[in-house]
């Protein structure tokens, strides 16, 4: 088993806290997604071969990295300005980038502002390149002009209260743990390292500048629109919008990866407040149709696909939204096929 390092580097922007395996290799650079850590990669950096030097990035506001604010007006760029300062201090001129989740966003945004440095780009289980909630159809069309429906004030109250105090039990369906194992892996499937990925997403900030983020009254269903500051505001569709990838000249190979049972990034997901609504879990839904996440992320690698870009997609049965968790060798045939191409 390989043994990896934990670090803390300090850059032109933050100090970055980085899980790596080795000093030598291609890069490969693992972005983490909302509510973890770095800590969900261990496995994964511990299993690449010798020529390849596994990296996994803390987020601003997650593990050990500076829990700067997130200025959500500027999408993820927050984020990928922080990976690419990081990649500098490390003197890291092009990487293979690997997002799963919110990561795979930041990840196409880094994309779209430096294709120059990337290798390859992996996305695992990514969040639609039109943002989280408060859009419809392929081409990510917003429900409403202030994009009511997505942004700070659509997170479990519930979750945040015990995300907040550290809960580490299973005694509410919205605790970490309960959530880990019924959204983040396939039930009844508990993922081997459960604490561990506990303690990782309760490394997660809490707040108006971090997770969740604030929030807007709307007079649009369901009465809430996004904020200006923190994780989920960050991803709203009024603040962050990939529908261009296919204009970058330098198109590097792509692999969509994602569990086929994905509650959380899906065309009916149990976090996007239209679908609640449309099965009465949330009141008053005015007919607002879900979220088509999984399609609207196909029809933006399409059209990369066909403006030259090279794209593979791999449906993982019997899986979740963490499938490199829940198929670890499966993911790791993938991964080096992608490396390699």
């Amino acid at each position: 088993m390989t043994t990896l390092r934990t670090r803390r580097v300090a850059t032109a922007r933050l100090t970055q806290q980085i899980t790596e395996a080795r000093d030598e290799g291609e890069a490969v650079v693992f972005v983490h997604g909302n509510v973890s850590s770095s800590a969900f990669w261990h496995t994964t950096l511990s299993g690449l071969p010798d020529r390849y030097r596994p990296i996994a990035v803390d987020l601003r506001g997650f593990g050990g990295t500076d829990p700067l604010p997130v200025d959500a007006t500027r999408g993820l760029r927050d984020y990928t300005d922080d990976l690419a300062a990081l990649l500098t201090a490390l003197r890291i001129d092009r990487a293979h980038l690997v997002g799963w989740s919110m990561g795979g966003g930041v990840v196409m945004q880094y994309l779209r502002d430096h294709p120059a440095r990337v290798r390859s780009l992996t996305l695992v289980n990514p969040v639609s390149p039109y943002g989280f909630g408060g859009t419809r159809g392929a081409d990510g069309t917003l429900n409403f002009a202030d994009g009511a429906g997505s942004g700070g004030g659509t997170a479990n109250p519930e979750f945040v209260r015990l995300l907040a105090q550290g809960d580490r039990g299973e005694d509410s369906t919205f605790s970490p743990r309960s959530v880990l194992a019924a959204c983040y892996v396939k039930p009844p499937r508990r993922p081997e390292h459960e604490d561990t990925y506990v303690e990782s997403m309760l490394t997660t900030r809490t707040g108006d500048d971090h997770y969740p983020g604030d929030s807007e009254a709307s007079a649009n269903w369901p009465g809430i629109a996004p904020g200006t500051r923190g994780v989920l505001n960050c991803l709203a569709p009024t603040h962050f919008r990939i529908d261009d990838l296919h204009l970058i000249g330098h198109k590097p190979p792509v692999l969509w990866i994602r569990g086929e049972d994905d509650v959380i990034v899906s065309d009916t997901s149990m976090f996007d407040l239209a679908h609640l609504g449309a099965v009465g879990a949330v009141p008053g839904w005015d007919g607002t149709p879900a979220q088509p996440m999984v399609a609207q992320t196909r029809h933006v690698l399409d059209r990369y696909a066909a403006a030259g870009g090279r794209v593979r997609e791999i449906v993982v049965a019997d899986a979740g939204h963490a499938v490199h968790l829940e198929r670890p060798e499966e993911f790791r045939e993938a991964l080096l096929g992608i490396l390699s191409a």
